[in-house]
């Protein structure tokens, strides 16, 4: 099993295990921005989904190389993103986790998992922002796990500890997402003790 894919299941694992301890009197409450809980976890639940889906679809090509290139792709494009769009699919994705939101995840979490061990790594998949290998799709996958864990722990009160290895590399993927976007002596100043970041500093916008 490769680096990538373990660091992907390590993830989904703690989240996993996270989402299982969720009160049943938290998931109407708040979440993050306008989602509440459920549709927080109904929108990370997606980065279990997405890939269930995209290991269906071959591409012919590779359009993004990198995990880099792929929050770039989608994110820093210049076209518009549909704010309303996205904040309805986190709702529906949270409406579809269905009566016991915590079972329907931990699911998804069961199937995942032999289906990216069985995946070969370097098979081109159809993505949201065009053809990309696996091994290349995984890391937005950890990214966004590692990211909406650490909210949804935030947004109940409830401790969540990651693997060294999905830190290092989520953490690794924002410096060289900020690094691509001219944002990286910003943030390296503000990791360094130097200054503080501006309110509102962002890498995915």
């Amino acid at each position: 099993m490769s680096t990538t894919v373990e660091d992907y299941l390590q993830a989904a694992a703690c989240v996993d295990d996270l989402v299982a301890r969720i009160g049943p009197d938290a998931w109407d409450g708040a979440g993050l921005g306008d989602w509440d809980l459920r549709s927080l976890v109904g929108h990370m639940a997606r980065a279990l989904v997405t890939v269930l889906t995209y290991l269906q679809q071959p591409a012919d090509r590779i359009d993004l190389a990198t995990p880099e290139d792929y929050f770039l792709g989608v994110l820093h494009s210049g076209r518009s993103v549909d704010e309303a769009a996205v904040l309805e699919r986190g709702r529906q994705a949270g409406r579809d986790l269905g009566a016991d939101p915590a079972a329907a995840f931990h699911t998804l979490v069961q199937q995942v998992g032999p289906a990216v061990i069985a995946a070969d790594p370097h098979a081109v998949i159809t993505t949201i922002g065009g053809g990309m290998s696996v091994e290349a799709y995984l890391p937005t996958r950890t990214f966004e796990l590692v990211v909406h864990g650490l909210d949804i722990g935030a947004a109940v009160d409830l401790p969540i500890t990651f693997a060294p290895a999905a830190l290092e590399e989520t953490c690794a993927l924002a410096g060289c997402l900020a690094a691509r976007i001219g944002r990286g002596p910003q943030m390296l100043r503000a990791l360094t003790g130097r200054t503080d970041l501006p309110t509102g500093f962002t890498l995915l916008g």
